[in-house]
């Protein structure tokens, strides 16, 4: 499965924006909008997910999935297990 994550760091790989993504994948820009609100797999009707991952699949993202190698090999992005919140705000420490 795909996580609402992925997507966005898919589409910032590409370079693209939500509507260009819906307008690759066939669905509405809304529909992208609630997988990429999703806080775990992104869930939905089971055809526009498939028209996401296959638009992404043309586009040269693959989408690897929790503990799954990657067997194309490449270069990827994986996020490891989630990092604790710190109380410290951001990265930077800006926030």
């Amino acid at each position: 499965m795909i996580t609402g994550a992925q997507m966005k760091a898919a589409r910032a790989l590409l370079g693209i924006g939500q509507k260009d993504l819906a307008g690759m994948a066939g669905v509405s820009v809304p529909t992208i909008q609630r997988m990429e609100a999703s806080e775990a797999n992104v869930r939905g009707v089971v055809e526009s997910l498939m028209r996401v991952i296959e638009a992404f699949d043309r586009a040269g993202v693959e989408l690897i999935g929790e503990g799954a190698r990657s067997p194309r090999g490449g270069r990827g992005v994986r996020l490891k297990e989630a990092a604790p919140a710190s109380a410290g705000g951001g990265a930077d420490g800006r926030d």
